[in-house]
């Protein structure tokens, strides 16, 4: 059986938002994931911060989500920052290459510092 799967949207502040992930992430949630991540895009909030701290599992499509989500937030001149990384997914962050392009802090709440703290306003 497969652990409930939750997305929130705990935070959101100008264009960055923060989108928190708990359960399995897995080729049952990745798509709820990423429409969800495009949805905040899609309404002015380019700059994401996904707090994976509840994650307790992912596969090859957990991770093509985050792909996905970086290319979409990129191309809408935004950015996707991982933050709570949980070990086991750390590892296959590093094996996958991916921890070159997708920067990761400890907290969320230290990601969103460190990106509020890259942005300026007009």
């Amino acid at each position: 059986m497969t652990a409930a799967f939750h997305i929130d949207v705990p935070h959101t502040d100008g264009t960055l938002a923060v989108i928190a992930l708990s359960g399995e992430f897995d080729i049952t949630t990745a798509l709820a994931v990423r429409t969800r991540a495009l949805d905040l895009i899609s309404v002015g909030h380019p700059d994401l911060v996904a707090d994976l701290s509840g994650v307790t599992f992912c596969d090859s499509s957990g991770l093509g989500a985050l792909v996905g989500i970086w290319r979409c937030a990129k191309d809408a001149d935004g950015s996707l920052t991982l933050a709570a990384i949980p070990d086991r997914l750390s590892r296959l962050l590093s094996v996958t290459g991916m921890d070159t392009f997708l920067p990761a802090y400890p907290s969320a709440e230290a990601a969103l510092a460190a990106r509020q703290g890259n942005h300026t306003t007009a």
